[in-house]
């Protein structure tokens, strides 16, 4: 027999893994990607200590229009829509059960654990939304549930299972060490919609597009964010990494600025229409204060257009620091 495994990589979720394959019922790990979340190099070795087989679709296509843009159960603190996340993540894995010939989904929940996505109201949204009801086992909390049909079919023994409650970990901390776990992050979540400023630039980032490619969400994570109107976005970089990271995530339509023969950021400017060329200068200004060339009378600033190699150079006094537009900058 086969289980499927919404697999994090972290404590719990492993935790998870350890209890179901215990009783000699092989898991299949499953992360699912998005430009939200998604496995990362900690997680793949998390699977491979443990073991298992590590799936990671990538369902940003579906995931932003039908669950981020529209929960049925709303927002978290930011712009984390939890109960319906959890529910399409767990529909999901259950259609692809037959693929991967398992018979139930299994989680790394708790009761408790995080007061509005983790209590007995949320998971029996999670359920109805996912439509797997009956067919998700939460190990480490499956006491404290109504029994699922592979507990009453007998695939599993109830009794092998546990009832932690609240938010407390010494009981998962004990059971690492039980099974030799040693190495796993600490539990605060590793998805950008719960972090108060990516949210914000994303939110602002659907006012300026409204349908992005998911692809173009790359560039919210990197360097400072300026709204020149309504249709032209700035991101000036700040240091070398982000300067490298900007130069990689270029999309058909993006222009590069750069302040010439002085160290300075790397900038992108990214529109819905055309750019004018007030717009260009405004950027390469503002591009310029961040440069060494802050104090000079006028610096030089080479815009790049990636998709042909074309360059055109501009002459712009750099911003004074009292006119950069703070007030659009996220």
């Amino acid at each position: 027999m086969k289980a499927l495994c919404l697999f994090s990589g972290g404590l719990d979720s492993q935790l998870a893994v350890c209890l179901i394959k215990q009783q000699g019922i092989e898991v299949v790990g499953v992360n699912f990607k998005t430009p939200f979340f998604g496995a990362n190099d900690k997680t793949i070795k998390a699977a491979s200590d443990l073991g298992i087989e590590l799936l990671t679709p990538d369902i940003s296509d579906i995931y932003i229009p039908k669950v981020l843009k529209n929960p049925v159960y709303g927002y978290g603190k930011n712009f984390n829509p939890c109960i319906d996340c959890h529910g399409f993540m767990l529909k999901q894995a259950g259609e692809m059960m037959n693929e991967h010939e398992a018979s139930f989904l299994i989680t790394g929940e708790v009761v408790g654990q995080r007061p509005m996505s983790q209590n007995k109201s949320a998971m029996n949204a999670v359920d109805k939304l996912s439509g797997m009801r009956g067919f998700i086992v939460r190990p480490l909390t499956a006491k404290l549930l109504e029994p699922s049909e592979p507990e009453k079919n007998g695939w599993i023994d109830r009794d092998k299972l546990l009832d932690i409650n609240g938010r407390s970990r010494t009981r998962q901390m004990e059971l690492a060490e039980q099974f030799g776990i040693n190495d796993y992050p600490s539990p605060a979540g590793g998805c950008l919609l719960t972090d108060a400023g990516y949210a914000k630039r994303l939110s602002r980032y659907f006012d300026f597009i409204a349908d992005p490619d998911p692809a173009e969400l790359a560039i919210l994570k990197l360097g400072r964010h300026f709204y020149l109107n309504t249709g032209v976005l700035l991101i000036v970089g700040r240091n070398q990494s982000e300067n490298n990271l900007i130069n990689n995530s270029t999309m058909p339509g993006d222009r590069l600025l750069k302040v010439l023969d002085r160290p300075g950021p790397l900038a992108m400017l990214r529109s819905s229409d055309t750019v004018s060329q007030e717009d260009i200068e405004t950027a390469a200004s503002i591009v310029a204060r961040y440069s060494d060339a802050r104090d000079v009378d006028m610096a030089t600033v080479k815009l790049i257009n990636p998709d042909s190699g074309d360059e055109q150079m501009l002459t712009v006094v750099p911003m004074p620091v009292d006119s950069i537009p703070s007030e659009k900058q996220l």
